[in-house]
This record gives structure tokens, C-alpha cells and sequence, in this order.
């Protein structure tokens, strides 16, 4: 245990966000279930309540962003959460598409508003050089959280009754009321930033350099959609590798995380180091891409050694991604904009969950390893063009309009 960690307010956000997202995997395992098996609503419908959930959250992220500076982190974040609580409730009543398509929004909306408060927060209560750190400790916590909420879950997947699928999303909305209230009175508390003290709303919006940065690493946040979507399809349907190793795979990521994020985030808390790592985690992504690719013409232990450094060049990517994304996010904010900013970082990865699924499966997992050079030069260049990017956005900083 490390001297940061030993730090109250640290220990508080840590133990908040172990039990938000233990109702979070449990909610991971049990969602799409209880919507087709219990709600009655069909495969498509789902997808597309989901779809259109996203879009509305990725939307609202910046506003809800300034929100979080107008009313306080702590209280922004509060009320987000007790949203969420009072959704996931409200979902165990749904038995209709327009029902559930609402609530899904409403879900999606408070969800993106948590996570630019959470961000200010963390700036607000943690000092400026202990920032990413802060952020890796959560991280960690955060894939232990889901794995241990995934794997209660499981209790639910083997009873597979109504009523026990109502009960899940019922202790999801307990963890969400917790954290609400360790929020509210376990952490110090950050003050407001007046309209007239801050930046004006949706600066963060008219910062081109900023928002190509967040362009840039939502292209890199594919990651997620890789590990999870299209590694998996791609072991089963174009190697000969067996399925198994599908599950090794995985637990080899969030082993990965678990025990080495902390120490990956070392030097990007400053502007060079955290863009320096943006550069990084796009070559070691691109190098992923290339070794998938070998795969396609591979058999046998070729095939299943192939995988697996694969799996190790992605997992450093995606730490080194996550780190340099933090540091930059919190070092191009201006003061009063904690907020606004990390909401506006926030829309990177919306947008990367939103479309890579997609993106990936038609171009790398369909087309084969020509669609995972095509998957790895995106990555590749986007990395590339972190660092040039942040260095403009220093040359050329975001214009100080007059507070509205």
C-alpha cells in the first residue's frame, strides 16, 4: 500500500468506487437478461434503446460538465447518482420499449454527468501532482469492483428467476444510494465556481486544440471494444485457438490493470510525460493490431502465443492510453473548468464505445488481418499525433471568452 493510498480522502474515493461499480458488474452480468427474459423487450430493441442512450449521454456530457462547476462536484455528483439510484429502480418496472428507451437515457444522461463531477472532484480534493495517481488507484478499484460484481452476479445467472434478476437491480440501486452517501459526508467538500469566477459555459466546446485531442484519444479508446468485442470474435471465428482462451484473455487484461496502473501512470502527470504516453499506448496498440494479424495464417501454439502478446501489447496500451488521457484532461483545464473539461474528455471515449464495436468487427475481425493493418495505422497515427497536438494546444491556448 502505497503513501497515497494511505491518504483519508483517498482511501474514501477508492472505497466509494469499489461500491459503485460492484453494483455496476452485477448490473454488467444481469442487464441484457433481465430486459429480454423478464422486461420481455426483444435482442434489437435493447440494442437500439441502448444506441440511443449513448448518444444522448455523449451529448449532455460537457453541459452537464458545467453543471458540475456551477453547483459543486460534491453535489453535482450526489445528485447524479441518486438519478441513477432512482433509474435503475424505475427499471424494474419496465415492460415496454418507449419505457425502457427513457430510462436508458435518463441512465446514460446521469451517468455522464457523475463522471465529469467525479472528475472535478478528484481535482478539487486531490493536489494537482497526485492527480493521475489518484485516478490509477480508482482504476485498479474499478476492475475489482466489476470483477466482484460479475462474479456475484453469477449466483443470479444459475438461479435465472424473475424475481432474483428484480433483486440484482434492486442492490445495484443500494451500492448507487451508498456512494451518494459517502460522497456526501466522507469527503471535503469543493466549493462552487461562480459564473462570473469561472470560464463561460462551454469553453471547453470552442477548445479545437483540446478537441482534438479528445478526438484523438477517443480513436484510441477502441481498445475497449477490442479486448472485449472483437479479440473474442476473432479467437473463435478466424483461429484455430481454442475458445477457452477467450477467458485467459480477459483475465489476463484486468490482471494486467489490477497490478500494474498505478505504476504505468509514473511521469504522465505533467503535460510531456502524459502525451508522451498517448504516443506510446497508439504504437503498442498498432503493434496488437499487427500481431493479430499474423494470427490469420497461424495454427496450433504459433496461434495461442500470438494471442497472448497480443493481449500483453494491448493491455500496455490501454494503461498508458487511460494515464496520458487523465493527465492531459486535468493539465489543459482552466481554473474553474475542472468540470466542463473533464466532461468534454468524457465524449472521447463515449464516442470510441459507441462506434467501435461496429467499426472493428466490420473492419478487422470481417476483412481479416488486411482490416487489422487498416485497425492498427488508425491507432498508430492517432498516438503519433498526440504529442504534437497537446504542444499546439500550449503554443495556442483556448480563448478566455467573458463568463456568461
Amino acid at each position: 500500500m502505497t503513501s497515497l493510498v494511505r491518504q483519508p480522502v483517498i482511501r474514501r474515493l477508492i472505497l466509494a468506487t469499489l461500491v459503485n461499480t460492484l453494483g455496476n458488474g452485477v448490473y454488467a452480468a444481469v442487464g441484457a437478461l433481465f430486459l429480454t427474459r423478464v422486461a420481455g423487450l426483444s435482442v434489437p430493441s435493447v440494442g437500439l434503446g441502448l444506441t440511443l442512450a449513448a448518444v444522448a449521454g455523449l451529448i449532455t456530457s460537457t453541459p452537464l460538465g458545467v453543471v458540475a462547476d456551477r453547483l459543486g462536484p460534491n453535489r453535482a455528483y450526489v445528485v447524479f447518482l441518486l438519478i441513477q439510484a432512482v433509474a435503475m429502480a424505475s427499471l424494474t418496472q419496465v415492460r415496454s420499449l418507449g419505457w425502457f428507451i427513457a430510462i436508458a437515457a435518463v441512465t446514460a444522461i446521469a451517468d455522464s454527468g457523475q463522471r465529469g463531477a467525479k472528475g472535478a472532484l478528484i481535482a478539487g480534493v486531490v493536489p494537482a501532482e497526485q492527480r493521475v495517481r489518484t485516478r490509477a488507484h480508482l482504476r485498479v478499484a474499478t476492475n475489482i469492483g466489476m470483477a466482484a460484481g460479475i462474479a456475484l452476479a453469477g449466483i443470479v445467472l444459475a438461479i435465472d428467476q424473475p424475481t432474483v434478476y428484480v433483486a440484482a437491480l434492486l442492490a445495484d440501486v443500494a451500492t448507487f444510494l451508498v456512494t451518494a452517501a459517502m460522497v456526501a459526508w466522507g469527503l471535503p467538500s469543493v466549493p462552487p465556481v461562480p459564473t462570473a469566477a469561472g470560464p463561460s459555459a462551454l469553453t471547453a466546446l470552442r477548445d479545437r486544440p483540446f478537441l482534438a485531442f479528445v478526438a484523438l484519444d477517443g480513436l484510441l479508446t477502441m481498445h475497449n471494444a477490442m479486448i472485449q468485442v472483437a479479440l473474442p470474435l476473432w479467437v473463435a471465428t478466424a483461429t484455430d485457438a481454442p475458445t477457452w482462451l477467450i477467458a485467459v484473455l480477459l483475465l489476463l487484461n484486468s490482471i494486467a490493470v489490477i497490478l500494474l496502473q498505478v505504476r504505468v501512470a509514473r511521469g504522465t502527470e505533467n503535460l510531456t510525460g502524459a502525451a508522451r504516453a498517448g504516443r506510446r499506448a497508439g504504437w503498442l496498440l498498432a503493434i496488437a493490431c499487427a500481431v493479430l494479424a499474423l494470427t490469420d495464417v497461424t495454427s496450433g501454439a504459433a496461434t495461442i502465443s500470438l494471442l497472448i502478446l497480443a493481449a500483453l501489447a494491448h493491455v500496455l496500451g490501454e494503461m498508458l492510453q487511460s494515464a496520458g488521457g487523465w493527465g492531459v484532461s486535468f493539465e489543459l483545464a482552466p481554473p474553474g473548468g475542472q468540470g466542463q473539461y473533464q466532461g468534454a474528455y468524457a465524449m472521447g471515449r463515449q464516442m470510441g464505445d459507441l462506434f467501435a464495436p461496429t467499426v472493428l468487427t466490420v473492419i478487422a475481425v470481417t476483412i481479416g488481418w488486411p482490416g487489422w493493418l487498416a485497425t492498427g495505422a488508425i491507432f498508430l497515427l492517432a498516438g503519433t499525433l498526440i504529442p504534437p497536438t497537446v504542444r499546439h494546444h500550449t503554443l495556442h491556448p483556448a480563448p478566455t471568452p467573458t463568463p456568461a
